[in-house]
């Protein structure tokens, strides 16, 4: 089974955050309503085909990204929880995350 950290999920995110405000600021849409029409198949059907390609893909990243620091945030606070009478001490190293291996 494969290991993420905390620092590749952020560094991830943030690749993924600036190509699609990059991509916002260029058709002036978020990318939620962007991937909204794009899923739709209502986008135009040729000019902007690598665009959109590449904007949905990154966004995917960002969304899949962001799903993994929320688990990874869970499973810590349980964790912390557990160890913790009634004070959550947190330790500045750094958790990973197991994720499945392709095979």
């Amino acid at each position: 089974m494969a290991e993420i950290t905390i620092t590749q999920i952020l560094d991830d995110l943030r690749a993924a955050d600036e190509i699609t405000r990059r991509f916002e600021r260029r058709y002036w849409l978020s990318s939620a309503d962007f991937y909204g029409l794009y899923r739709q198949g209502v986008l135009d059907d040729g000019e902007h085909t690598d665009d959109f390609a590449e904007w949905s893909a990154y966004y995917q990243i960002k969304l899949a990204r962001e799903a993994m620091l929320q688990e990874l945030s869970h499973e810590r606070l349980q964790t912390l929880r557990q160890s913790a009478d009634r004070i959550v001490a947190l330790d500045p190293r750094e958790p990973t995350l197991r994720l499945p291996t392709a095979g």
